[in-house]
């Protein structure tokens, strides 16, 4: 079968502009079209786009939205801690409602921007791969881990295959020590999402989202499957950012979620 359509869900986040630019050339004939999505200013359409603006927290519009998609990758959401009801309504029913559509439409796949913050509190002396139980950080970690659980119940009951790329630091490059280990580059990820919506018979599957640090505390458990092989390692910028970091008695620098762990953390609900 052919698959001529993917839904970008919060294109224009940071995630989704570089998507933008950098995925189509990892989808060869894969998804000629480019549908995004969003709440917020998505621009001028591209050769190959197409703009439908949208609410995640609107069941109807994301609908709407839906018709005519073969897969999606959903990264719509709130991207940071925030009160309880905003990260309910917007990551956990924001995500029930693409799943929902999906399985409506007879969409195939979707692949969830998943996050580090599922297993936040894994000490970072621990290589962790996807089967260990999770241990999130914040509301926005339990959102995640909500997500995640919602896509094996759609591939189990429903058979709407699913991948969690469990995204660490997403940066143009390394900015501390931290980020040596859960750096994802811009290229690196536009590989990893075009695999986990072209990668055949994947069912269920959850993998980090990391390029090939050597530091990195998450396994590659999962990338054969998808067949993502990264491009850059955090390590090239080790001599320029590695003596950057907080107080390593602090609980900050000895879990994996970094700044996250911190029971006075409290993100985008402090502003």
């Amino acid at each position: 079968m052919t698959l001529s359509r993917l839904l970008i869900t919060g294109a224009a986040g940071e995630v989704g502009s570089a998507l933008r630019e950098h995925l189509p050339q990892h989808l060869d004939s894969h998804f000629p079209t480019l549908r995004l999505t969003d709440n917020r200013d998505l621009g001028e359409a591209r050769a190959g786009e197409e703009l439908a603006p949208a609410d995640l927290t609107d069941f109807d519009a994301v609908l709407k939205v839906m018709q005519g998609v073969d897969a999606v990758i959903h990264l719509g959401g709130i991207a940071d801690e925030d009160t309880y009801a905003n990260i309910r309504a917007v990551n956990m029913d924001g995500t029930y409602n693409v799943l929902e559509a999906a399985r409506q439409t007879g969409v195939g796949r979707v692949a969830f921007a998943s996050s580090i913050h599922t297993v936040g509190f894994y000490p970072r002396s621990e290589t962790i791969s996807p089967a260990v139980p999770v241990r999130p950080d914040t509301y926005y970690g339990v959102s995640k881990v909500f997500g995640e659980a919602l896509g094996r119940m759609y591939w189990e009951r429903y058979g709407l295959e699913f991948v969690g790329v469990r995204i660490c630091s997403f940066q143009p490059r390394p900015k501390d020590r931290r980020h040596l280990s859960t750096w994802l580059s811009k290229r690196d990820a536009a590989q990893l999402f075009a695999r986990a919506v072209t990668a055949p018979d994947v069912g269920f599957l959850v993998v980090a989202g990391i390029s090939g640090n050597t530091r990195r505390w998450m396994s590659n458990e999962g990338w054969d499957a998808l067949g993502y092989r990264p491009q850059d390692n955090a390590e090239a910028y080790a001599a320029e950012v590695e003596h950057i970091h907080g107080d390593e008695d602090d609980i900050t620098e000895e879990r994996q979620g970094g700044i996250f762990v911190d029971s006075a953390y409290v993100g985008r609900a402090g502003k």
